[in-house]
């Protein structure tokens, strides 16, 4: 198949699925006589991977790992585990960053009303707030 029926099939730009063989993601397709690239039908699915590990949050390098494990015959299961353990633990740490932030911007916020808002200096008003919070 032709690279803009392979983009059809995976919702991709031809210029993402070029990237993809750029970077090793994708094997080198068979040429036509034209020029044209000829994928072969197991294309699909590993671009489908591809796109369905990115929407897991796994980088490049590593669905790339994958894949090379898979090009060798070896099974990937056991490190995609470890990376989606990975990846869960680091969501899970954003999480919690996230939640303190949201509570120190409330505070900020509650605090910040009790100051005028007419300030054009911002020495009296909630922004020297912000410039403190910079600072310590």
């Amino acid at each position: 198949m032709q690279i803009k029926e392979l983009a059809q099939q995976t919702n991709l730009s031809a210029k993402t699925i070029r990237y993809y063989e750029e970077i090793g993601l994708l094997p080198l397709p068979k040429r036509q006589p034209n020029g044209y690239r000829d994928y072969e039908e197991s294309a699909v699915d590993r671009v489908k991977f591809v796109i369905e590990a990115r929407s897991l949050g796994l980088s490049l390098d590593d669905i790339g790992e994958l894949l090379a494990l898979r090009d060798r015959r070896e099974a990937p299961c056991r490190v995609l585990l470890q990376m989606l353990d990975e990846k869960a633990a680091e969501i899970r740490q954003r999480i919690a960053d996230l939640q303190r932030l949201e509570v120190e911007l409330r505070e900020l916020h509650a605090l910040g009303l009790t100051f005028p808002t007419d300030d054009v200096e911002g020495k009296n008003c909630v922004c020297h707030l912000v410039t403190e919070r910079a600072e310590s």
